[in-house]
């Protein structure tokens, strides 16, 4: 079980917490990073490490625990600032981001960073792995679910496809898809880059069981993880996010994929991330 399982009040202020990790995070990098996906992702993140997840800092190890994949490698910078609030690793590593030798590279790194499952940050190889993970996990007649966040962007790569396929072939109602669903990557729209809409009817069309929420909205992401129900059939969540979100100058802005604040733009999104 969760050793958190926070009420949606209590997630909602972590999530202000946790943006004002990121905001300091990305600000002090000397190698840059990448705001508008950290911040995008901040609620999925939330959810499960503080009420979904079956995993502890203290339990690293449990065969048993839940797994959780970072396919967006390059959200890493958010990821470290969630696993830093859940206990994982000392909140003062967070100032290392980036430096020399740092336990917190800019993409995970499973040997590094306590939490981390799996190295990534070429995209589109978490789903495979994830796949893989949900096998071995029905086959030895494990509980343990597997969950992975992609990016929309991500989807571009044709491995994902590939791992969809196995997926619904295998009936892995134990795995968990999230897409980030910011609708921008790099320096532009999905649909104007690589257009993968209508995206529903193509995990669909590749078996799975597809649901969607409002991405940076704590209520209806646990709503919808906790009400999955096994079914023989892979599970996708489409979580509508907004790139940037909690920051008002950042939020939906393309220019912020690899830009960090700097100067009097860490004043003002500390500002607007005050608790209430």
């Amino acid at each position: 079980m969760n050793p958190y399982r926070l009420s949606y009040d209590d997630l909602k202020q972590k999530t202000k917490a946790i943006r004002r990790k990121i905001v300091l995070l990305n600000a002090n990098s000397p190698a840059g990073g990448h705001t508008g996906a950290d911040l995008s992702q901040v609620e999925i993140l939330t959810s499960l490490y503080f009420r979904i997840l079956n995993t502890s800092p203290k339990d690293l190890n449990n065969p048993e625990r839940d797994i959780y994949i970072q396919s967006k490698g390059h959200g890493a910078g958010g990821y470290y600032c969630c696993l830093a609030e859940a206990g994982y690793f000392p909140e003062e590593w967070l100032a290392t981001y980036q430096h020399v030798d740092s336990h917190l590279p800019g993409h995970p790194v499973k040997h590094k960073t306590p939490g981390v499952e799996l190295n990534t940050g070429a995209l589109g190889h978490g789903l495979p792995v994830a796949v893989g993970l949900a096998i071995a996990a029905k086959k030895s007649g494990s509980q343990r679910k597997i969950y992975v966040l992609t990016g929309d962007g991500e989807l571009a790569e044709g491995s994902n496809w590939e791992a969809a396929l196995v997926a619904a072939q295998y009936q892995l109602d134990n795995l968990i898809i999230i897409n980030d669903k910011n609708k921008l990557q790099l320096a532009g729209y999905t649909k104007d880059i690589l257009n993968t809409d209508p995206l529903d009817e193509k995990w669909q069309a590749f078996g799975m069981e597809v649901h969607e929420c409002e991405g940076n909205n704590v209520v209806s992401i646990v709503d919808t993880l906790e009400g999955l129900k096994p079914n023989g059939k892979p599970h996708v969540v489409i979580a509508h996010t907004t790139k940037g979100a909690g920051i008002s100058f950042i939020a939906g802005r393309p220019e912020w994929h690899h830009r960090v604040p700097k100067g009097e733009e860490v004043e003002l999104a500390l500002g607007e991330l005050k608790d209430e």
